[in-house]
């Protein structure tokens, strides 16, 4: 399901200039990238958000330019400031893939977007779940899972956030890398330098820092991060769709299982075009949570 957007994304990211390696490390830039995304998140994509992207980009490029005609290049950057350029370099493609003025893409997009939020509907009415919204932070796939874990007791409520489910994702990757480097593609990038070379693989150093990132910044989780996810907490992930199948089933044994509405599992759902940015994770509650909640709100205000 996700394999396709993680190479995508990965191409997307490849090293292209100088400018574009530099690491973004000022706590100014990160905190005008944050902002940039957080609207690029949004249901709305609107001309003035494309044209902060453009600016705000061009700045902190210029500015590292500046900054390194007058000191030495750092030796190696961190994962943070790698994840920061990476994401400063998807930003800039982003605005340039939807054209706002077009009005046909804005049609189809909308389309879409609409059969999409109708097939996932009625496979949650199938299997009696409704949506419980989770933030497009770049986290919500973790913290998603975070959410059915608490509810599950599985977890503690202090630990249901996505900064301890990344931890548990990340040191379970790390500590299995014979199961995720098949279906991890090199660092530099389908097409870049090296990446064909032997199996094109990550190589350790890479699939190192490639965990790093997974636990300390917000680059998405995907199907690798459940898989590790199934197997750390034992418990089948249960992913809803709007494509084909309706629901994809992840088991911490690898084994076929079918979707079952009274079986123990996590369960979430996947949005390609809730979003601006594509792909977004919500958590999938019982509607007899729901039911139990709007029957207290409705106590509380007799």
């Amino acid at each position: 399901m996700a394999g396709s957007k993680r190479n995508k994304i990965k191409k997307a990211f490849s090293p292209k200039s100088a400018a574009e390696q530099a690491p973004v490390s000022d706590a100014n830039d990160e905190e005008l990238m944050d902002d940039l995304f957080a609207q690029l998140d949004s249901r709305e994509q609107t001309s003035a958000v494309k044209g902060e992207s453009a600016t705000i980009i061009h700045d902190i490029q210029a500015k590292q330019v500046a900054e390194q005609s007058t000191s030495p290049p750092p030796r190696k950057q961190d994962p943070k400031n790698r994840h920061q350029a990476r994401q400063a370099r998807r930003a800039a493609a982003f605005a340039e893939s939807y054209p706002e003025s077009d009005p046909n893409v804005a049609a189809r997009l909308e389309r879409e977007a609409k059969q999409e939020e109708e097939m996932i509907k009625s496979t949650c009415d199938q299997l009696n779940l409704h949506i419980y919204d989770i933030n497009p932070d770049g986290h919500c796939m973790f913290s998603a899972v975070a959410d059915q874990l608490a509810l599950l007791q599985l977890i503690p409520e202090s630990q249901a956030n996505y900064a301890s489910v990344r931890d548990v994702a990340a040191r379970y990757m790390f500590a299995h890398p014979d199961n995720f480097i098949p279906f991890l593609p090199s660092s530099v990038g389908e097409d870049g330098a090296g990446s064909t070379d032997d199996t094109g693989l990550m190589t350790p150093a890479q699939f190192e820092r490639y965990c790093a990132s997974i636990r300390d910044t917000a680059v998405w989780g995907g199907e690798p991060e459940i898989l590790a996810l199934s197997r750390a907490y034992n418990i089948p992930i249960h992913v809803v769709q709007g494509g084909t199948p309706p629901v994809v089933v992840h088991t911490p044994t690898g084994e076929s299982q079918e979707p079952d509405a009274t079986a123990k599992a996590v369960r979430i759902s996947y949005h390609r075009r809730m979003y601006g940015l594509g792909e977004h994770y919500n958590s999938l509650r019982p509607r007899s949570s729901l039911t139990a909640v709007t029957d207290k709100i409705s106590s509380i205000l007799r």
